[in-house]
């Protein structure tokens, strides 16, 4: 199915949406996450392309667009998230903040709260990786990307796009969950986590810099990007901390990318 943006295009989604997800209404599954409305689909371009053209129509805060499958789900920077066909859970919810102060700690922040309600479901300890991911071991089980929308300098809304690995994809080095988890077990525990990580608003606070400190997957670890040099941590804004030849510099934006055993970082000659 094509997504375009226009308005006639979200008619088109609306109507072709499915009543059922997984055997759940669609209706039931809103009051089971606790959310006005869910929209599931077959497959879609990509959950966020839907819920910006529905949200551009008036759809409420909490409104919920599920798909089956993604032909072109993507990631920061570009890159594709692989959403295949009942693998794993790919969503997109829509709010609409009250405050035009977006917080720059926003995806670190739903990624800390979905953190620990992920840990059943994986058997694993799961951890962040700065800034927007989830890993177990040294596989990545999901990843949070956050799109908005302005209307001159007030935010219209903001939409929180969300891929979690309930079966590790094939042919990929990635994590999944148990094999007993369904999808509805993810829905019932990451939505209300995502709602409410993204009703906080301010910098982070000593709780969450705490709980991202014990979930590190970076921390003391050589890297070449940002820059090259050992990964040092987070501060108060979501900044990643790296210890680098010249002193520790702060990063709000980029990529964190681990470097190999023989590349040099901070002190050693390059």
């Amino acid at each position: 199915m094509s997504v375009r943006t226009s308005a006639d295009a979200v008619v088109t989604s609306t109507r072709s949406a499915s009543a059922w997800y997984d055997g759940r209404a669609s209706a039931d599954l809103a009051d089971l996450v606790a959310v006005p409305r869910v929209l599931a689909f077959a497959e879609v371009p990509s959950t966020l392309d839907v819920a910006h053209d529905l949200a551009a129509r008036g759809a409420p805060a909490g409104t919920l667009v599920l798909a089956d499958s993604q032909s072109a789900g993507r990631g920061r920077l570009g890159r594709v998230w692989r959403s295949e066909a009942g693998a794993g859970v790919w969503l997109t919810l829509i709010e609409r903040p009250a405050t035009s102060e977006l917080s720059s700690v926003l995806s670190l922040r739903v990624a800390l709260a979905l953190a620990p309600v992920l840990d059943t479901l994986a058997g694993e300890r799961v951890t962040v990786k700065w800034p927007n991911d989830l890993y177990v071991g040294t596989r990545k089980l999901a990843g949070i990307l956050l799109e908005s929308r302005w209307r001159g300098e007030r935010i219209d809304w903001l939409a929180a796009g969300v891929g979690i690995n309930v079966r590790a994809p094939q042919g990929f080095d990635a994590a999944g969950l148990l094999a007993t988890v369904t999808r509805i077990d993810v829905l019932r525990a990451a939505v209300p986590a995502i709602r409410a990580a993204l009703a906080r608003t301010g910098t982070l606070g000593e709780d969450e810099r705490a709980e991202f400190a014990a979930r590190d997957a970076a921390i003391g670890r050589r890297c070449r990007e940002p820059a090259i040099g050992v990964a040092a941590g987070i501060d108060a804004d979501g900044a990643l901390q790296v210890d680098t030849w010249s002193g520790r510099i702060a990063f709000r934006a980029g990529s964190l990318v681990f470097a190999d055993a023989n590349e040099p970082t901070s002190g050693e000659t390059p």
